[in-house]
């Protein structure tokens, strides 16, 4: 494992040159060798060592990825519950929800500068500490207000973990490598949202809501412990900024002043927010409109969630390395685009009364391309900040969480008798997504990396 007292080679990985593919990085986007992120352990480290640490990373991070999905979905079959047991309003109630994802925006622009300036450990080891006590105070909240306020504390403590993950991937992997990472963390962090719920129900079935806040603090505690036993410091203090918040404001400036850092950030938070209004919308519109029952609505979205996780998977383990990350890219915009339009089309009544199966494909496909989309923006963009990894990781997460609750309301304000708010709300959102990649990316030019620290620009 990496760690700040050693050479700046052994420093910097953990995995030997051999293990690592060799496929070229794309050539618009070549990271100068004087910054890029040599991977590797020292010499005398085995392979099957660096193996089991490689995995070990990977479970870290994928843990502390899965952490912010599983607080906010464990949460959601107790919400009637939580609304009978503090005689609150339900509206009331889902501030709750709206507070943490709040939190977990707004914290990643607080901690990535953080960690670019202090190292990775600090900042996260402090911010799963805080988030172990407001989760556990969540347990013990006895009036709704107080659940809010410590369910923002939750959430903006819990954006450490997201933002940290990101900028260690960063840290230790480049170029191509890196995608591969990022698609390996979607399978990790994709299962969360699929088993949270499930997860939830069956507390339930043995304690109240309370108990789902408990289940959520021991398992802050086991990945707190984690991360600071094995989750040794990726950035060496030569890397990391001086400066307060002015330094901060001034290198999230720089990043922004970047045309295709920026149209990376934009594409991938727009396909988010695209992805943000199917969670938002496919439980009305699957089970309201086309009557479907609660079992066929998990089905379905397993399926999507598995869907997107195999297209993640393909991206990492095939594409990558054999395809420019920029085409895949486009392709997986393309499609995106096209699935939602097929779903406008069919929810607005051009072909007719579709049933449920048609639409349902409709999300699949347009589900399956975030695979192709997400990893690929998150490393194409990354891949330009070596020198401010944790405040462009920071941009990048808050960027997405924003739009996605910008966009997320949207889907319902026609009412309960269509869905074509939400194919709208995707189709807007693809399209963005995809101007945004074409008109400040212009992936058909060679773009030379960020040289310098954005603070400086």
């Amino acid at each position: 494992m990496p760690d700040g007292g050693q050479t700046t080679e052994g420093r910097k990985g953990h995995i030997p040159p051999e293990q690592r593919r060799s496929a070229p990085i794309p050539e618009q986007r070549a990271v100068p060798s004087e910054e890029r992120v040599i991977v590797h352990t020292p010499a005398h480290t085995s392979v099957p060592a660096a193996r089991r640490a490689g995995l070990l990373v990977t479970l870290v991070l994928g843990g502390l990825t899965a952490l912010p999905p599983l607080s906010m979905d464990m949460y959601l079959p107790a919400l009637p519950e939580v609304t009978r047991s503090l005689s609150s309003p339900a509206a009331t109630v889902q501030i709750t929800l709206t507070a943490c994802l709040a939190g977990m925006a707004l914290g990643q622009i607080v901690v990535g500068p953080m960690s670019d300036k202090w190292g990775r450990r600090r900042p996260l080891l402090l911010g799963m500490v805080v988030y172990v006590l407001a989760t556990a105070i969540c347990a013990l909240a006895p009036t709704t207000e107080l659940l809010i306020a410590f369910r923002l504390l939750q959430g903006l403590a819990g954006a450490a973990g997201i933002v940290i993950a990101r900028a260690v991937v960063r840290d230790l992997y480049d170029g191509e490598e890196m995608a591969r990472f990022f698609s390996t963390l979607m399978l990790i962090s994709g299962v969360a949202p699929i088993i949270a719920p499930v997860i939830g129900g069956q507390v339930l079935r043995l304690t109240d809501w309370r108990g789902i806040f408990v289940v959520l603090t021991v398992v802050g505690i086991v990945l707190t412990l984690v991360v600071w036993k094995w989750l040794h410091e990726t950035l060496p203090p030569e890397r990391r900024h001086s400066g307060g918040v002015g330094a901060a404001l001034r290198t999230m400036r720089g990043l922004l002043a970047d045309r295709v850092f920026t149209g990376y950030m934009l594409a991938g938070g727009l396909a988010f927010a695209a992805l943000f209004a199917y969670v938002a919308a496919s439980p009305f519109v699957v089970q309201e409109i086309y009557g479907a029952s609660p079992q066929t609505f998990s089905l379905l979205f397993g399926v999507n969630s598995i869907g997107l996780i195999a297209v993640g998977q393909i991206n990492g383990k095939v594409l990558v390395g054999r395809v420019s990350m920029d085409r895949v890219l486009g392709f997986g915009l393309v499609v995106i685009t096209f699935a939602a339009v097929a779903l406008l089309l069919m929810t607005s009544g051009v072909f007719g009364k579709v049933g449920l199966f048609p639409v349902a494909a409709g999300l699949f496909v347009l589900m399956s391309a975030m695979g192709l989309a997400m990893p690929n923006t998150n490393a194409s963009a990354l891949m330009r900040t070596p020198h401010a990894a944790g405040s462009a990781s920071a941009l990048i997460g808050t960027s997405s969480f924003l739009i996605g609750a910008v966009a997320s309301p949207l889907v319902g304000i026609a009412g309960e008798e269509t869905a074509v708010p939400m194919a709208l709300v995707q189709l807007v959102c693809a399209v963005g997504a995809l101007g945004c990649f074409v008109g400040l990316v212009r992936p058909w030019k060679h773009q030379p990396p960020i040289e310098r620290p954005a603070a400086d620009v």
